[in-house]
């Protein structure tokens, strides 16, 4: 059985507005992360992905505070720890992170190399510069960039190339637990599969133990991760394996992210796309029932009253709703539209809730 490398617990923090309400963005999330394993989480905008990927490693600055939990990196609870020994003992080695936006995250005066003398220096200061240099051209070098970037200027570097560079900058310590966040996002699709493939040879080559990995492109995870998580206002709504959760979703709101996009895998054949109605919660009250039933179609009087418990549904799966797997299947079964074969011009079945 693979060794848990990070075990996250009841986690529960929040955003504090200038009006000192609270805004609980990240609401008793537990999940495990096993070595060499990476997990995907999908969701919409603000449903609390990136607030969970900065929770997760125990750093916290305003607006963000901790209420309740544990995080656990390779047998150490790190909610316990004050934030210079956070900062100094955990981030870097035992967790690290791939900002949103990476592109922009470099400043724009500075040298690659300084951004990489600043954070082995946070964590040794007996390190001289020639000894620094080395470790990064040794380390550029197994990611297959050049070493002549150490000395440019992040204005000097394409979109790609400075993905890259951040990547290579946040793995410089070869962290347990990387935290991809969204690092394919604004680039063409050549990049992404460049990014994609260095994030895969960092877990083959042992630089980096385990990986999350968000996004918003739940089929991307697909061809990225071995499970995929759902978030929703704040909460985990699913989880399955990859294969599970992109083609069989059992949750609504999961279904829904399906059927508002093409699966490359399926194509556009017998697939009629659908956005979810409606808009998240406002999550300064956090609702009584099920967070997603004023956009769920087979919601009833129960499901917005009464508090939902992630239920499991089959080994290793869980979804958080009130009603049975067998009346979930029964209900998406029932749905299936008859439509009009493009090619031929006859009808036909789609699978349930659009996805196989």
């Amino acid at each position: 059985m693979a060794k848990t490398m990070l075990e996250v617990k009841n986690l529960t923090t929040y955003y504090k507005t200038r009006m000192g309400e609270k805004v609980c963005s990240v609401d008793n999330v537990s999940f495990t992360l096993a070595d060499g394993k990476s997990i995907g989480i999908a969701g919409e905008s603000g449903c609390g992905k990136s607030t969970l990927a900065m929770s997760v490693m125990g750093y916290y600055f305003p607006p963000l505070y901790y209420e309740g939990g544990s995080i656990i990196i390779d047998g150490k609870e790190i909610t316990s720890l004050d934030p210079d020994t956070i900062r100094t003992t955990v981030l870097g080695t035992d967790i690290a992170y791939i900002p949103q936006a990476a592109m922009n995250a470099l400043n724009p005066s500075r040298k690659i190399i300084r951004f990489i003398e600043d954070v082995l220096k946070a964590h040794d200061s007996a390190l001289s510069k020639k000894e620094m240099r080395e470790l990064a051209e040794e380390r550029f070098n197994i990611l297959n960039l050049p070493s002549k970037v150490l000395d440019q200027y992040a204005v000097e570097l394409s979109g790609g190339m400075k993905q890259r560079t951040v990547i290579a900058i946040s793995t410089i310590l070869s962290p347990k637990v990387l935290i991809a966040d969204e690092p394919s996002s604004a680039l063409d699709v050549s990049s992404q599969k460049i990014v994609i493939q260095l994030l895969h040879d960092l877990m083959e080559k042992g630089i980096v133990h385990s990986m999350l990995f968000i996004t918003h492109e739940l089929p991307l995870l697909y061809n990225v991760t071995n499970d995929i998580m759902v978030m929703y206002a704040g909460e985990i709504v699913e989880r399955g394996t990859a294969h599970e959760m992109v083609f069989d979703p059992i949750m609504p709101y999961s279904r829904g992210l399906m059927n508002s996009i093409i699966v490359p895998e399926e194509g556009t054949r017998g697939h009629v796309l659908q956005a979810i109605p409606g808009v998240p919660p406002n999550l300064k009250i956090r609702p009584r029932g099920c967070r997603f039933a004023e956009r769920c179609r087979y919601a009833d009087e129960t499901c917005r009253t009464l508090a939902v418990q992630e239920l499991p549904a089959t080994a290793g799966r869980l979804y958080r709703c009130r009603h049975t797997l067998e009346e979930l299947y029964k209900i998406y079964e029932d749905e299936l539209p008859s439509l009009l074969d493009e090619d031929t011009g006859t009808s036909g079945k789609a699978s349930p809730g659009g996805v196989k």
